[in-house]
């Protein structure tokens, strides 16, 4: 049975507020222990959320939550929130399927404002609503009534700062000179250590904590003078105006019309919330700038905060995580990039604040000079890799499927319209397990295939996925080439197989079906021919499904899709004849997918025996692979029952 503590008996906001200080230092240190006991257990983001533990207390004790709107850039910082705004008892379903998100989610919550799960979109989000909230107000005052003076106040990391969207919702919210809050929580950490300028510009912002300090000792001193502001008010704001004009002579955000508050310390309650309250007063918009430390209170979190930032099962007691003796997709990139990129010194490499996650730390490590981590500026990777292009260089892009949404507009106008020479590499392609419809990768294959002059591969295999990555390399176009977070499936001879362009691998049923205990020419006799063909990151399950229907009876192949552009559609069309369905597996959204353009491709040369299993046009949750799967009708046993059904066999 659960001991009773603080944080049990909080369920909204207002409980926060009740507490006296005395009881903070315990709620903080509850927060963090529930926060590493369900990581845990579930996986998540361990790192950042230990960091803001303190931040997000003084935040919902300063502001009045739901009536005011505290919005977390990513969001993936929020778990304090949820504990404190009525999630508690739920807390343990984090990142499970049918469980609370690790990221904000309007269903969830009142007191979560938008679906956040990329970076640099908070600024934008909050003055929109803060500017909405204002003309509502406007009119409420119009007709007599007292508006309430609803607050808004973003949370947004030094990482996302290396993202061009805040600049320009920055810009903006200068010029509209609106309350909005920013707190800008400076750990000099995104996921990867940050890199550039804007990094090495807020360490110098520490020398103004002095201005500060003086501003609201004379403003505490004034307050106490009868009439003062009338008596003496022109001198002291002229005071602190040559004050500013001292200490924030070069800085960025008050050149921009903002009102510059800290450095604080983000661990220190009684500073922020005394600075947060005297903020909350001011009328135009704020910068509150803050210094924390990722992992704060778990010591494996806090020496290595990158590996700890999002993590899997671990143990608590030393933080050792749980690892597999299978080749992810992942190292099996990095592992081909290597031994291209030793004997081709004009390939480099570029990510958008995911070294670690896209393999390329070890690229990172022995090619510092041909490696730039552009910080989460993915816009910029690619605009960058067009102009290493250009110039006679080999730019690999590793980024992930759902973040190269962001960067569709220059992947069309920078790349491919000029036909340059990049190679991207799109990992945690198809279903992304436990972090929900941020961070599917189902979209990718939709948004390029229609785009001139790209090339899209999808390798199967850890071998497949080595060939396609050493033809890019030696190919003279925009390449893009597509894989899931997956450990790699053991490797076939098909896989080994010279790349043809725009063909993909077809695997007999004699090649992978040696192990099943049944007589292939008692099942295929007087049985249908199948034809199961797939992208390469669901093989696995196609695999499965084909062995399910052979097991049924069934003359079950396999093509798999090594190529989904271009297509050799004269090859496949009298391929398909020989076979009596052919059914297209797809781990992207049917919508202008591969599976639609191949149905339509067979439909127009008679042959109307086809069936596609696709993502439908919906957003999935979090869950498992296998769960994200399920939901969209794509496990090995729905799609083997269906053309069970389908040719008359269920």
């Amino acid at each position: 049975m659960e001991l009773t503590t603080i944080l049990s008996k909080i369920s909204s906001p207002s409980d926060v507020k009740k507490l006296s200080e005395k009881e903070l230092p315990r709620l903080c240190e509850e927060i963090r222990k529930r926060i590493i006991e369900t990581v845990a257990k579930n996986g998540g983001h361990l790192a950042s959320n230990l960091g803001v533990v303190e931040l997000t207390v003084a935040l919902h004790r300063v502001f009045d939550s739901p009536e005011d709107a505290i919005i977390f850039d990513v969001s993936h910082q929020c778990y304090t929130h949820k504990l404190l705004t009525g999630r508690y008892s739920d807390f343990s379903s984090l990142r499970k399927h049918g469980g609370i998100s690790g990221f904000t989610r309007r269903s969830e919550s009142v007191h979560d404002y938008f679906d956040n799960g990329h970076s640099s979109t908070s600024i934008s989000q909050g003055l929109g609503l803060l500017t909405a909230w204002e003309k509502i107000e406007e009119e409420q005052r119009a007709s007599g009534r007292n508006p309430k003076n609803r607050k808004v106040v973003v949370v947004i990391g030094d990482g996302a700062l290396t993202g061009g969207l805040a600049y320009e919702a920055l810009a903006h919210a200068g010029q509209l000179s609106k309350n909005l809050i920013i707190v800008l929580n400076d750990n000099q950490m995104s996921i990867s250590p940050n890199n550039g300028a804007i990094s090495r510009y807020l360490s110098t912002l520490t020398m103004t904590g002095f201005y500060q300090h003086f501003r609201y000792l004379v403003d505490g001193i004034v307050d106490k003078i009868p009439n003062s502001k009338h008596h003496i008010g022109k001198f002291i704001y002229r005071l602190k105006r040559a004050l500013k004009g001292m200490f924030l002579s070069n800085n960025f955000f008050a050149d921009l019309g903002f009102e510059y508050v800290g450095p604080l310390d983000g661990h220190n309650l009684r500073e922020l919330e005394e600075n947060l309250l005297r903020v909350r007063k001011l009328p135009k918009p704020v910068i509150v700038h803050i210094h924390t430390k990722k992992g704060k209170g778990y010591s494996p979190a806090e020496n290595d905060p990158a590996s700890f930032h999002g993590v899997g099962p671990f143990q608590i007691s030393d933080g050792k995580m749980e690892k597999f003796d299978t080749l992810s997709f992942t190292e099996a990139f990095n592992n081909s990039l290597m031994a291209l990129a030793e004997k081709n010194t004009k390939i480099m490499a570029i990510t958008a604040a995911m070294s670690k996650g896209t393999g390329l730390d070890t690229f990172a490590r022995h090619y510092p000079d041909r490696f730039f981590d552009v910080g989460i500026a993915e816009e910029h990777a690619v605009t960058f890799a067009a102009g290493l292009a250009t110039g006679g260089m080999i730019p690999i892009v590793a980024i992930y499927s759902t973040f190269i949404q962001r960067a569709v507009d220059q992947i069309i106008h920078d790349v491919a319209l000029s036909n340059n020479h990049v190679v991207f590499m799109l990992d945690r392609a198809g279903a992304v397990p436990q972090d929900g419809e941020t961070h599917q990768g189902i979209f990718d294959i939709a948004l390029f295939r229609p785009v001139p002059n790209i090339t899209i591969l999808s390798p199967a295999t850890a071998v497949d996925l080595s060939l396609c990555l050493m033809w890019a390399v030696n190919t003279k176009r925009p390449v893009v080439i597509r894989y899931p977070k997956l450990s790699c499936p053991s490797e076939l001879p098909g896989f080994e197989s010279d790349i043809i362009e725009g063909r993909g691998i077809l695997l007999k049923n004699e090649e992978f079906a040696a192990n099943l205990s049944l007589d292939f020419e008692d099942a295929a006799s007087g049985a249908k021919k199948i034809l199961l063909v797939c992208t390469g990151g669901i093989f696995d399950e196609t695999l499965i499904c084909a062995r399910n229907l052979l097991q049924k009876g069934m003359n079950t192949d396999i093509y798999s899709l090594r190529f989904i552009k271009p297509f050799d559609e004269p090859y496949f069309i009298n391929l398909a004849k020989n076979y009596d369905e052919v059914v297209v597996i797809e781990d992207g959204v049917k919508t202008g997918g591969a599976g639609e353009y191949i149905e339509n491709l067979l439909f127009e040369n008679a042959f109307n025996k086809v069936m596609v299993f696709a993502f439908p046009d919906k957003y999935f949750s979090h869950g498992t692979r296998s769960e994200v799967l399920a939901d969209a009708g794509l496990t090995a046993g729905e799609i083997a029952k269906k053309v069970l059904e389908k040719c008359g066999r269920a």
